[in-house]
């Protein structure tokens, strides 16, 4: 369950609106291997920006019925 998803700003969802239309439903892995990759490079920036649109992909790909309603 994700509670809270930090998008330091609105590129970052443009970013995950961009991967999810080139990538479908793996554009999480994409967004995780794009981390992988900052992270061996030792950017922990952008390491830590990729995780952050990996985890908004997810939670846009929930299936609503696990979600509760208000």
């Amino acid at each position: 369950m994700h509670l809270h998803v930090h998008l330091p700003d609105a590129a970052a969802a443009a970013e995950a609106a961009e991967l999810i239309d080139q990538f479908g439903g793996f554009a999480a892995d994409e967004a995780a291997a794009r981390a992988s990759r900052s992270r061996d490079l030792g950017n922990v920036i952008h390491y830590c920006r990729w995780r952050q649109i990996q985890r908004l992909i997810e939670v846009l790909g929930e299936d609503p019925a696990d979600s509760t309603l208000h």
